[in-house]
């Protein structure tokens, strides 16, 4: 009898104490409820919870809203104003030539060419870079000489190569339009038209050139069927193996750092603006993969004709050895099957944008 009642006093105990883990664990998970966010939890859900995928997908979230600075707040009246400006191609020399010339909506803001053309026809020393989602950039061109929207806007319109108008020159010219004077004084209206306001109003409306929602977007949301098998493996390989990821990160695509990358080439980048900093030379800016399947050419020099080509550059580590060369470039070993895969994933980044609407220039 007495043991007995040592075996049910065992089993009660035993019993009370799967009971307390399965509180424990309930109430363990009621925290992780409360404290993890629906994106969080969602993208668990798509993942199936595959640890791997699971693992990258939140470094990838879309922003909320776009980021405009205090000194040139948004207002539609400045969108308008800048978008006017951006078309309108008496902003050059030969009236001819407009930011949209090379910045076009139809080749997902670039021109499609191995390198730009600019004043009399001639051919630049580098490919025209995309204005896509350049809001959350901190330096621009390709190697980073302008520290702000403002001042890249001005670039192009002065430089002899490109618009050839000297800043002097273009605001005297915008000023004999009479149709000009009534969008500048509804867009910054304490202000005179000057190389400022003009700045900034195309800074404005190239800050809202944002690509929209991807199918790469609706899998981060929950549609697990927005993207193929195989671009979900394209997605893992793209943050290990491949080391896509390592410059190409969150949710542009981009860590907007420079970098030497092998391509072969006199044209020292970074370089010219740093000459005495090794890893600066021969480095250019990580581009954004948003949209990539629609920007072809690739690479600062449009030596790419495609995105097997670059690919291929990378899993050869490179085409050239030097000092400068980034360290990440190393042959990557991938399959061919790897590859076709990395390619489904970039297609992935595709988005379906509204119509671009081309604005009435002033007379």
């Amino acid at each position: 009898m007495y043991l007995a009642g040592i075996f049910v006093v065992l089993r009660v105990f035993r019993v009370f104490q799967r009971m307390f883990k399965l509180l424990l664990f309930a109430l363990s998970l009621l925290l992780f409820l409360s404290t993890t966010s629906s994106d969080f939890l969602v993208s668990y859900a798509l993942t199936k919870g595959n640890p791997e995928y699971f693992r990258y997908l939140e470094g990838y979230k879309r922003p909320d809203s776009t980021p405009f600075p205090m000194h040139n707040s948004y207002t539609q009246e400045r969108e308008l104003l800048g978008r006017t400006l951006f078309f309108d191609p008496r902003l050059s020399g030969s009236s001819w030539i407009s930011c949209a010339t090379c910045h076009s909506p139809g080749f997902s803001w670039g021109d499609g060419l191995p390198k730009a053309i600019g004043h009399g026809m001639k051919e630049l020393g580098r490919r025209t870079p995309t204005i896509l989602n350049l809001a959350w950039s901190e330096l621009f061109f390709w190697d980073g000489r302008a520290a702000s929207l403002e001042e890249q806007a001005l670039g192009p319109i002065a430089a002899r190569g490109e618009m050839n108008l000297a800043l002097d020159d273009m605001i005297a010219k915008v000023k004999t339009i009479p149709g000009y004077k009534e969008l500048f004084e509804k867009a910054y209206p304490s202000e005179p038209i000057s190389k400022e306001t003009v700045a900034k109003a195309i800074a404005t409306f190239e800050r809202t050139i944002v690509s929209g929602n991807s199918p790469f977007d609706g899998w981060m949301k929950g549609d697990g069927a927005a993207v193929s098998e195989q671009a979900k493996s394209g997605f893992l390989l793209f943050n290990t193996k491949a080391k896509c990821a390592t410059c190409h990160s969150g949710w542009r695509f981009t860590d907007d750092s420079f970098y030497d990358i092998g391509l072969q080439g006199s044209d020292i980048g970074r370089g010219k603006l740093f000459n005495e900093i090794e890893v600066m030379q021969f480095a250019f800016k990580t581009p954004t993969l948003r949209n990539i399947d629609r920007r072809a050419p690739y690479m600062h020099n449009g030596s790419r004709k495609n995105l097997e080509e670059v690919i291929e550059h990378y899993n050869h580590g490179g085409s050239v050895k030097r000092p400068s060369l980034s360290p990440e470039i190393k042959p990557l070993d991938l399959s061919e099957q790897d590859k076709i895969d990395l390619i489904a994933f970039l297609n992935t980044l595709t988005s379906s944008d509204k119509p671009v609407e081309f604005p009435s220039l002033p007379r």
